[in-house]
């Protein structure tokens, strides 16, 4: 019997490229400064030029047909996003040396315009807080930045960071900083802020890493990713959901550090041992496709059942070797 033709994969071995759609979207070159632009963008022009500022060019982004504004910004008045990542001072140097060797500065950072309690104007930066040091270094007087008229902009720091990718502890703690800021504003869910929050995990690693700073999110985030949900409560009431959530965590983690001890103890050494003994507690392993998925407090019930259980005194150096993955984070 003829054997059926293979099918040809991508010549490279990785993912197809999707298709662009049949039909274009968004504005044309010549439509970009087509229209005049709404109230709200003059008032924000006039106030960059009494912030001392200088509104380069107002138009709409290509692909929305949302309005911005290129200025140039006292770099006084800039200041990242409060509750963000902290900087990478090797970063930092990197951009440093690249901008005084070329010369030039010619990535902007996205910026929007907040007015403090003493109604003083400030400029947060979700995105461009590396570019915003290394110009402070090199003395800068100004910065450009593409201004947003909405304020909303400067809790999108995920979806908008191009310039450093994230770790996961960066991310979390992010997400959850935002989440106690956004508490304070009003009564919203957290599914109404599920592009900024990104993943509903992220909010519980968040706290476990405010609560235990070198904790080893890596190992968890596979099973909270598939067990974790967004809450349809007020963030207030969300967040005592989210710190018992974490005490969970927590527990486990500390259920499976006494584990890793043990194999340590047996002269068992790998980067992989606590992602090891997760990945053999997890109650999601082995579970068929079609069986009804757990609930948050089910896989840790299951888990912190499974941990007390685990027999380090039957792990061998095959095993480990067998189980690969991501080396832990430090603890």
């Amino acid at each position: 019997m003829a054997e059926k033709p293979k099918k040809k994969g991508p010549v490279d071995g990785g993912r197809r490229r999707r298709k662009p759609a049949g039909q274009s979207t968004g504005l044309s070159a010549t439509e970009l400064q087509a229209a005049a632009p709404p109230g709200e963008v003059a008032e924000l022009h006039r106030a960059i030029k009494e912030d001392g500022g200088k509104v380069l060019a107002v138009y709409r982004e290509p692909y929305g047909g949302h309005w911005l504004m290129l200025a140039a910004l006292p770099i006084a008045l800039v200041e990242p996003t409060p509750y963000q990542r902290n900087l990478s001072d090797t970063h930092v140097r990197k951009l440093e040396a690249v901008i005084g060797k070329l010369g030039r500065f010619l990535d902007p950072i996205i910026a929007v315009r907040t007015l403090r309690p003493n109604h003083e104007a400030k400029y947060w930066t979700p995105n461009g807080n590396h570019r915003l040091s290394a110009m402070r270094t090199l003395q800068a007087k100004s910065i450009v930045a593409i201004v947003v008229p909405q304020a909303t902009a400067a809790y999108q720091i995920l979806a908008l960071n191009t310039e450093k990718a994230h770790n996961l502890r960066e991310k979390a703690l992010e997400v959850i900083r935002m989440y106690k800021e956004l508490a304070q504003l009003d009564e919203a869910s957290e599914e109404t802020y599920a592009l900024e929050f990104e993943e509903p995990a992220l909010i519980t690693l968040g706290l476990c890493y405010e609560e235990r700073p070198r904790f080893s999110g890596g190992a968890y985030h596979p099973v909270l990713k598939r067990v974790e949900e967004f809450l349809k409560t007020p963030l207030r009431t969300a967040l005592e959901s989210r710190l018992e959530r974490a005490r969970k965590v927590l527990e486990l983690d500390d259920a499976i550090v006494k584990q890793v001890d043990a194999l340590k103890a047996k002269g068992l050494t790998s980067p992989y041992l606590k992602s090891f003994v997760v990945a053999r507690v997890n109650p999601l392993r082995f579970r068929p496709k079609d069986a009804p998925p757990l609930s948050f407090e089910e896989a840790m019930g299951r888990m912190l059942q499974a941990a007390a259980k685990f027999n380090p005194d039957k792990i061998k150096v095959d095993d480990l070797a067998k189980s690969g993955g991501a080396p832990d984070e430090s603890e």
